[in-house]
């Protein structure tokens, strides 16, 4: 027997989320069904308002509820650091390790030529704009170790370079608890190459 409409509709719609398939779509609907309507209800209000409320920051393009978000707010925070990264996630991760206390600038993905994601597409030129009216001492590149994030941190690097702006690039290498027999190739490489003295 096929779903419901209305469970095929919540289906659908719950599976164009991000990590999201078809099973999990359909369990999350069928629980939903089962919740008390002012659940549901609650639930619905709160993803509604809370995407309503969301706006970029106007300085560094994080999430915001205001013009310009909590960090690029407080002055100690501007220190000459800003710290490059793809997506507001990142942002959070940077913030848990309690250990960075500049600046950030939000890209909003990476440089992908096979997706079509290019220069233009992502907060480049934002950068830029950025730094001509707002000099930084240091720019730190914390984009992925994958293939669009080392593209990007490279034509990154290579604009920034003309500037006399220091860019560095965040180490990459072996998680704490990681037996190498089981690193790959590139992650040994850049543990090999992020080495330092001791």
């Amino acid at each position: 027997m096929d779903q419901i409409e209305p469970i095929s509709r919540m289906v659908a719609e719950l599976a164009h989320l991000p990590g999201i398939g078809q099973k999990t779509a359909q369990r999350l609907a069928y629980h939903i069904a089962g919740m008390p309507l002012e659940d549901v209800r609650n639930l619905a209000t709160a993803l509604w308002q809370g995407r309503k409320a969301i706006r970029y920051c106007q300085i560094c393009g994080n999430y915001s509820v205001d013009d310009t978000c909590e960090i690029c707010q407080k002055s100690e925070r501007h220190n000459g650091q800003i710290c490059v990264v793809r997506d507001p996630r990142d942002v959070i991760a940077m913030e848990r390790m309690h250990d960075y206390h500049g600046l950030y600038h939000v890209l909003h993905g990476t440089l992908s030529p096979l997706d079509g994601i290019g220069p233009g597409d992502i907060h480049i030129q934002q950068l830029l704009d950025r730094l001509a009216a707002e000099p930084a001492e240091e720019i730190i590149l914390a984009t992925s170790p994958d293939i669009e994030g080392e593209a990007t941190a490279n034509y990154i690097a290579r604009q920034l370079k003309p500037l006399g702006i220091r860019v560095t690039r965040i180490a990459h290498g072996l998680p704490v608890g990681l037996d190498i027999e089981y690193a790959d190739e590139v992650t040994l490489s850049k543990a090999m190459s992020g080495r330092r003295e001791m």
